[in-house]
């Protein structure tokens, strides 16, 4: 697929090539099963203040820190986990947001069992279909945040999430298929 039109950060005159393929195949797709929406999450948490491709290098290694993101797993993470994850070079290695992390297992499933499953309760929070941007939308169109990203984002940290703020939330409904932010002229666009 190397000669196909590609959002402007997936593709490129030498394209990452995990840059590329998660383009392809993952972002903007939607994603209903709730221990790849725990990784998604996790994963943008980690990426505050950071590039993307940096955490999706080191997305093997988090998933072999983290047990492969399974929240009722991560949730039960102790002292010797937390210092077992600061001591692995392979991750980013922020104690807030290891601790952030763990937190964030814990209440993702209070919200999974309020509502019979995490992607129920972002049904409840995102109205379908994914808003798509319009034909004449070029980079500098796509947003870092929305009305819906800052209510969601509120309405998570109630729930006791951290690193949940509106950028890194509107990050996580981009990457899960809740807002579609392919650019017109990429083969993903579908206006």
């Amino acid at each position: 697929m190397d000669d196909v039109q590609r959002c402007w950060w997936g593709g490129g005159e030498r394209p990452d090539p995990r840059m590329q393929a998660y383009h392809d195949t993952e972002w903007g797709v939607p994603v209903d099963d709730d221990v790849e929406l725990f990784e998604r999450l996790s994963l943008e948490c980690f990426q505050a203040g950071l590039s993307w491709s940096t955490i999706l290098n080191k997305r093997d290694a988090f998933r072999l820190g983290f047990r492969g993101f399974d929240p009722r797993v991560v949730a039960r993470f102790d002292e010797a986990d937390r210092t077992r994850l600061m001591a692995d070079a392979g991750i980013v290695r922020n104690g807030q947001k290891v601790d952030a992390t763990i937190g964030n297992a814990r209440a993702f499933l209070e919200t999974s069992r309020e509502y019979e499953a995490f992607a129920a309760y972002l049904r409840s929070m995102v109205p379908p279909p994914p808003a798509r941007l319009p034909r004449t939308a070029v980079a500098a169109d796509i947003p870092a945040s929305s009305p819906t990203s800052d209510a969601l984002s509120k309405d998570l940290k109630r729930r006791g999430f951290r690193f949940v703020g509106t950028t890194i939330v509107y990050a996580f409904m981009q990457s899960v298929g809740l807002v579609d932010d392919h650019l017109p002229g990429c083969f993903r666009y579908r206006g």
